[in-house]
């Protein structure tokens, strides 16, 4: 699988190129609240009410004051406003109660595992949410998995899973170092561009002498959309 990894990694690079990123690392509770606000729609939504939030409001001190309902108001464009805003304004108040201010910067001493553990003990937090913290802000070796990715790496043939969790448990054992970032970022975008759910664009796919799938498809015209803004490289 390690081997396998690098070669993937490099022949997306090929393609896409390596991956732009923050040359600061984003604030814990900045990126947390962004990946909330990413899940089940596109970056660009959710970073159009990332930043209607950032935008009202200078502190998440002042965001917390705020009812779960307006702060759905904000964040509508994101999709799923009843269930993001009941998971930040959780998140805001819970932080408040148990540290007395609203930050996570004790994660930084942490290691994975019991970061991991820590973030997803908040209701509407899962292991993808908690792993973009780790790799986004706090800069370590770990590969998110989103549906993008958890179906990229099993039509390729890395794991045969049945969900994004297991995917990631499964790649994270013994994950090469230093190239988690490039290979996350240019999975999404394959999964964005080529290899999608339904009626994958294999003959633009720079791993199709590598991917296992077994229904791959060659009838679809060699064109297709770039899509390569990247909310949490933005935040």
């Amino acid at each position: 699988m390690k081997n396998k990894t690098l070669l993937i990694d490099k022949l997306l690079i090929k393609k896409f190129g390596v991956p732009e990123r923050s040359i600061n690392p984003p604030d814990l509770v900045d990126l947390l609240i962004a990946t909330i606000l990413s899940q089940n729609t596109n970056d660009r939504n959710s970073f159009k009410a990332y930043n209607n939030l950032k935008q009202k409001y200078s502190a998440w001190e002042e965001a917390a004051k705020l009812k779960a309902s307006q702060i759905e108001k904000l964040i509508k464009v994101a999709g799923l406003g009843k269930q993001k805003s009941k998971a930040i304004k959780n998140l805001l108040i819970s932080l408040i109660k148990e540290r007395g201010n609203i930050s996570l910067n004790h994660l930084k001493k942490m290691n994975d595992e019991e970061v991991l553990t820590e973030l997803t003990s908040y209701p509407g937090i899962g292991v993808k949410t908690a792993s973009c913290v780790l790799l986004f802000s706090l800069n370590r070796n770990v590969c998110p998995v989103d549906t993008h990715v958890h179906r990229t790496l099993n039509r390729i043939g890395i794991v045969k899973t049945t969900s994004p969790d297991k995917t990631f448990f499964g790649i994270n054992k013994n994950f090469p170092e230093g190239i988690a970032h490039s290979f996350h970022t240019n999975l999404i975008r394959l999964g964005r561009e080529i290899c999608k759910p339904i009626k994958p664009l294999c003959l633009n796919c720079p791993l199709n002498k590598v991917c296992k799938y077994e229904n791959k498809m060659y009838d679809k015209p060699n064109s297709y959309k770039e899509n390569s803004f990247m909310l949490l490289d933005n935040v």
